[in-house]
Formats: C-alpha cells, sequence, structure tokens
C-alpha cells in the first residue's frame, strides 16, 4: 500500500452458500489509487458485481464474505477497514466516503417523486442540519454539473429521458463529494452517443473533484479509453492488471487477448480483429 491509496483490497473471497457452493470472488488483491479511473472488466458472472457490493457490504444472503479486508484509506490519513463497521456506521459511511451508480440505477429513481425531492433526500439523510433553501441551491448545482438544468428539479423521472436519468444518478452519487464513486455498466441500454457523452461527464468530474471510479463492465475498448488501469476478472479472479496501454498492447494472460480479441475492428474486414500473443493485435474499436 501506498499513500496515494483510496482503497486496498487484500485477499477478498465471497462464496453463495447454496447447493452447491459457488466461489463467486475468489482471493482478490487490488490496489485503488487516489483520483484514478480503474476499470474492471470480464464476461458477465465473473464476479465483478459480486466484488463491488462485497467491498461495500451490500451483499445479502446466500452471499458470504469468506476471507479477506477492504481497506479504505481516507484523505484525512485514517484507514477504515470496512468489515469492521457496525451496520449504522457503515450505513453513515456510504454515499458519504464512498457512493455507488448501481447497474439499472437510470430506473431505480422513485416514480411519485419528483427530482428534487429524491436529491433532497440524500442531505436530508446525511446532512439532517441542512436548511432546505441550502438543500435546493445544491440540488439545482449538482443537476447543472452532470449536464442537466436545475428546472428538472420539478420534474418526475418519467419526464426525462434514460441518458438524463442516469445523469441525476451521477449526481445523487456526488452528492456529498464522496472520495470514491463505483459504477456498475453506467451507460447500459444507452445508445453509444449518450454513453460517450456520460463517460466523458465522468472524465471531466473526476478531473475537477479528484474523486477515484471504480469503472464496473463487460466493454474493455470503453475501459481502454477511459481508465488509466484495468483489472481483468474471469471465474471470481483477478487474472491481469495494468495500465490501459499495456492491456492493449502487451496483455500478457491468455483470457484477456482473447477479451480483447472478441470486439470486432470497425474499420477493417470481418475477421480481421484476430490477438496471436502477447502484443501482437490489429485494432480495438473504440
Amino acid at each position: 500500500m501506498t499513500s496515494d491509496n483510496v482503497l486496498t483490497v487484500s485477499g477478498f473471497s465471497v462464496l453463495y452458500d447454496v447447493e452447491p457452493p459457488v466461489e463467486a470472488v475468489k482471493d482478490v488483491s487490488l490496489e485503488l489509487r487516489r483520483g484514478e479511473i480503474l476499470g474492471l472488466a470480464g464476461e458477465s458472472g465473473c464476479g465483478k458485481t459480486t466484488l463491488a457490493y462485497g467491498i461495500q457490504r451490500l451483499l445479502r444472503p446466500p452471499a458470504v464474505i469468506t476471507s479477506g479486508s477492504a481497506v479504505f484509506h481516507d484523505e484525512s490519513g485514517t484507514d477504515v477497514d470496512l468489515g469492521s463497521l457496525t451496520d449504522e456506521q457503515m450505513r453513515r459511511f456510504r454515499w458519504d466516503k464512498v457512493s455507488m451508480v448501481f447497474q439499472g440505477a437510470m430506473n431505480a429513481l422513485n416514480p411519485v417523486m419528483t427530482i428534487g425531492e429524491q436529491l433532497g433526500d440524500v442531505f436530508t439523510t446525511h446532512r439532517p442540519g441542512t436548511s432546505r433553501a441550502e438543500r435546493t441551491a445544491r440540488c439545482g448545482d449538482l443537476l447543472e454539473m452532470v449536464g442537466v438544468g436545475r428546472e428538472r428539479l420539478r420534474s418526475y423521472p418519467h419526464e426525462l429521458s434514460g441518458g438524463m436519468r442516469q445523469r441525476v444518478m451521477i449526481a445523487m452519487a456526488l452528492a456529498l463529494r464522496p472520495q470514491l464513486m463505483v459504477m456498475d455498466e453506467p451507460t447500459t441500454a444507452l445508445d453509444v452517443l449518450v454513453q460517450r457523452e456520460i463517460l466523458q461527464q465522468i472524465s471531466q468530474l473526476r478531473a475537477e473533484l479528484g474523486f477515484s471510479v471504480v469503472l464496473i463492465t463487460h466493454d474493455l475498448p470503453l475501459l481502454l479509453e477511459i481508465s488509466d488501469r484495468i483489472a481483468v476478472m474471469k471465474d471470481g479472479r483477478v487474472v491481469e492488471v495494468g495500465t490501459a496501454s499495456d492491456i492493449y498492447h502487451r496483455a500478457q494472460h491468455e483470457y484477456t487477448r482473447r477479451l480483447l480479441g472478441s470486439f470486432p475492428s470497425l474499420t477493417g474486414d470481418r475477421g480481421d480483429f484476430v490477438r496471436t500473443g502477447a502484443g501482437t493485435s490489429e485494432e480495438v474499436a473504440s
């Protein structure tokens, strides 16, 4: 661990206690540096979301954390073992220090509450001393920060497009200025133009506010474009970690090369995208 880390995960394992038992996450160790975007890639079912939920103590039975630790390194200099917190301490910790944009989050807004009411709930719960006027002003600022007009505070979720609802969820995740934001498939079901806009917005906000990001997706070309480093998961294990450039040009693990090779080129003939070994490839679609 270095002083630049915001999160250190060591030997983390999660078991689904069913018959037969399923080892969903197996002895994962990762470091997340302050201010970086760490991409977590792998096919569906490889354990990406289970790992993210486990770190934040969001798993429900039959999932059981069987070993390992997740330590948050607060910018104040305090190290917090997330596994040692009580349920109430963890509830206060979430959103304040670590926030999450859940998979399918754009459909998670309450349909009978306005956007302003739902954003305001974050402050009511975690900053109870905030006045109504302060909450309204802060909620409007949050919407503008993610590219949504503050007049949308009076709108209901069905009056917003999918991309706008996703931006609202990102604004909610950033409301308390956390040091780490975990994003689980944040652009699922959005068209490619809206995806790019939202990812550019995330990169811009990260640069402005300095928070770290764990970005979970099976879309490796997307991670190559936006991430500082990438961790590749297969069957519950992290099989390779490297910079985006290293993963693209010098992938060491056969699974990483096969994952890269599963995405066709946008410019070449069909079948042109072939990875034959570490450091050899044709073009990656971005």
